[in-house]
């Protein structure tokens, strides 16, 4: 379909839209706790390991081996003092790399955005999963 239609969805479009998808998921259980997280894309990681030994990411990133798939930022301050929310990067060229297929890819972005939510509530997975036990 040409660039020109309306209808028209580029890679980084359809992407956006699963990125979307999972997280709506995710935040229809966890809604009251997720109010201050933001969720963005970035195409791909500006960090990445400078030799080939092993890497130990911090709990914030979600890697595979080397390449990282998504980053927590937590909430802070700017090089202007304003305060920051907390954010969730995830990283779409490694994480549609991946993907063997359209249908694997919403499977992946679902649970790199539970591993990512675990760690911005300090929860388990597991309990990501399962929603939040009644107040």
């Amino acid at each position: 379909m040409p660039p020109t239609l309306p209808a028209h969805k580029t890679r980084a479009d359809r992407f956006d839209a699963a990125a979307v998808d999972a997280f709506s998921e995710i935040e229809s259980r966890w809604h009251d706790h997720l109010v201050e997280l933001d969720v963005a894309v970035d195409d791909i990681p500006r960090m990445l390991p400078r030799s080939d030994d092993p890497v130990q990411w911090p709990d914030e990133v979600t890697a595979d081996g080397q390449v990282p798939l998504a980053r927590l930022i937590p909430a802070g301050i700017d090089t202007t003092g304003r305060p920051t929310r907390a954010q969730v990067i995830l990283f779409r060229r490694p994480l549609e790399l991946r993907a063997q297929d359209a249908d694997d890819l919403p499977e992946i972005l679902h649970e790199v955005l539970v591993e990512q939510v675990a760690t911005y509530l300090g929860v388990d997975e597991e309990t990501i999963e399962d929603g939040p036990e009644d107040d």
